[in-house]
């Protein structure tokens, strides 16, 4: 990857983040509902990488990570 596209996916992950925390504060979407959308994202790119390389699967551990670490969800 380029330099100018670690750029755009470091922006494109924060606004995303920024947009699943905003639905979840504003209760547009359950916590459930974003961390299943999270899931969704992450067995896509799990499948992916079976054919496609290593790239998706770095895409898959990085989604499962936020998952886990609860970076797009507000926890007490």
């Amino acid at each position: 990857m380029t330099e100018r596209s670690d750029y755009s996916g470091m922006a494109a992950l924060t606004i995303c983040e920024s947009l699943l925390l905003a639905l979840n504060d504003h209760k547009i979407l359950p916590e459930s509902d974003i961390l299943g959308v999270l899931n969704d994202a992450a067995v896509t790119h799990e499948n992916a990488a079976e054919t496609e390389g290593e790239a998706h699967q770095a895409v898959a551990v990085l989604i499962r990570k936020i998952i886990s670490g609860g970076n797009s969800v507000r926890r007490p």
